[in-house]
């Protein structure tokens, strides 16, 4: 999928890509938790190619100049953790997923709607030929501090109560390994936003970038949205708490508390 993703119209990236197809693997193994979690042989199974592929779609996309392929090797890396928590499967663990995988839907289709916009202003997704897009921009670039932000786990966005929920259920479990893989993966993570929501809009104009004009409010409106809607979430806890106990209660079949 990760060629297409860089080929797709960006509205097809976002949604398949990032936010939906992609984590139909995810929802099976969600699916089949209440009957194989729990056991040596799943954990074994799912939790180490989880933790690995996370680590390597964080490495994969700091190593990435173009836009759109910063943001598809990070999304392997969530979906990454997502298995990684999923193999895991304490309720907290299963908590920490759902939180997670909202908060990567909503930051991650934003930013691949910000590499259209930027795509469709100067024709150009490699970083190295981006710059200072940020006063000719300025509603692409909202909206990409709101996703960013929340990508980077950052308050008040949601992203930093999903990150904190995913630290502290991994923190409860004996192996210390998991916990580490996630504070390096993040890293990377953090890294990536660097590269897809400051390295295009800070800095000199560059050759690429003279020409560079806002799209029109159907280009910035939806990822503005996106990134607006994680903010209120994270505003809102009682309400994404009860969705996410909701989520939780699906996958373990059976009643979950969640805080």
């Amino acid at each position: 999928w990760l060629p297409n993703a860089m080929a797709a119209p960006t509205p097809i990236s976002a949604y398949l890509h990032s936010a939906t197809m992609v984590k139909a693997g995810v929802y099976l193994i969600a699916r089949l938790h209440p009957l194989l979690g729990g056991t040596a042989e799943w954990f074994w199974m799912i939790a180490p190619i989880g933790t690995f592929t996370m680590v390597l779609g964080a490495v994969q996309a700091i190593r990435a100049t173009d836009l759109k392929q910063i943001l598809a090797y990070a999304t392997i890396s969530v979906l990454g953790s997502l298995t990684m928590l999923l193999g895991i499967g304490t309720e907290a663990t299963l908590t920490a997923t759902l939180a997670v995988l909202v908060a990567h839907a909503l930051y991650k289709g934003g930013l691949f709607m910000v590499a259209g916009a930027v795509d469709h202003a100067v024709h150009q997704r490699d970083i190295r030929e981006l710059g200072g897009l940020r006063s000719v921009m300025p509603a692409t670039f909202g909206a990409a501090c709101l996703a960013g932000l929340s990508m980077a786990g950052v308050l008040p966005m949601f992203g930093f109560i999903a990150k904190e929920t995913w630290y502290e259920a991994v923190g409860h479990v004996a192996d210390v390994e998991f916990l580490t893989a996630s504070v390096l993966s993040n890293i990377g993570l953090v890294t990536a936003v660097g590269f897809v929501c400051v390295k295009p809009f800070f800095g000199k104009r560059t050759d690429a970038t003279q020409q560079a004009h806002e799209g029109d409010p159907a280009m910035w409106g939806p990822p503005l949205a996106l990134g607006i809607t994680g903010l209120l979430l994270a505003l809102i806890p009682t309400r994404i708490s009860e969705l996410l106990a909701a989520g939780s209660r699906a996958i373990a079949g059976g009643a979950v508390p969640v805080d």
